[in-house]
């Protein structure tokens, strides 16, 4: 709790350092550019992992003009909670169930463009880098990152900025975009393959995964055969592996040890 206030203390003081000189009273938690610009800033957090997610709600409280406004669990939650909390910042997990945090990154960008999203996540590969700027996200926080580096993603997010770990350099991104180009272009997924990538990844049988998406089981089948064609995957444990190389998953071995007994009836 120390180090949390002692954070507090830092940011404030960074706050008010920013306000002086502007004529006003109180100190703004957002510059003259930014597009937020209503009091308290409201923020939406999605994690799966309970603790993980009322932990981040704590800290979250501790920063100036800030006000949490809802919790989600998934993805799909998160674009519902959207339209009925109307958040200024999301904090987004990346590896969630049914619907994960890139996904449903794209999807917020696309109904609410207004609103700005700061992925989190505890893996730091190349690719799950490039996916989450390409979702559009303005942040990108590791999970194992500082207290303090949490509060200046939240507030270089909400003043109109983009934030990057440092952690997360420019040699990581550039260093990605260098070996696609020389082992060529990456595989495209759409995103209805990526969303039965997960699921199915997850051990979700084909008749689970058809209902999850209101989508016929023939229709599973056929996206599941196409996902196996273009990933080069001769077996339901080569899509599991391909969605945790993308951050999809939790851990690799706990969801193959997962899939492998639904192998006799997930078809």
């Amino acid at each position: 709790m120390g180090s949390v206030l002692r954070a507090r203390s830092r940011l404030q003081n960074q706050v008010e350092e920013k306000g002086k000189g502007r004529g006003s009273p109180k100190p703004e938690l957002v510059s003259d550019r930014a597009p937020v610009s209503r009091k308290p800033l409201r923020v939406l957090i999605a994690d799966d992992q309970l603790l993980v997610r009322a932990g981040i709600c704590e800290l979250v409280k501790l920063l100036p003009d800030v006000k949490v406004v809802a919790l989600a669990a998934d993805g799909r939650e998160a674009l519902r909670l959207i339209e009925t909390h109307d958040p200024d910042i999301i904090l987004m997990d990346t590896s969630m169930p049914e619907m994960n945090g890139l996904e449903a990154a794209v999807l917020a960008k696309k109904q609410f463009p207004r609103v700005k999203i700061i992925i989190l996540s505890d893996h730091s590969s190349e690719e799950l880098v490039f996916r989450a700027l390409r979702s559009g996200a303005e942040g990108l926080v590791l999970k194992h990152d500082s207290v303090e580096e949490l509060y200046s993603a939240i507030t270089s997010v909400a003043q109109g900025d983009e934030h990057l770990s440092p952690k997360v350099t420019k040699k990581v991104v550039l260093g990605y975009l260098e070996g696609q180009s020389k082992s060529g272009a990456p595989v495209k997924l759409s995103p209805r393959q990526r969303e039965i990538l997960q699921l199915i990844a997850q051990g979700k049988a084909t008749k689970e995964v058809a209902s999850l998406l209101k989508i016929s089981v023939n229709t599973v089948k056929t996206h599941r055969l196409k996902l196996m064609e273009k990933l080069d995957a001769h077996e339901i444990t080569g899509l599991v592996r391909y969605a945790a190389r993308l951050g999809l998953l939790k851990s690799t071995v706990l969801y193959l040890s997962l899939v492998t007994p639904l192998l006799t009836y997930i078809s």
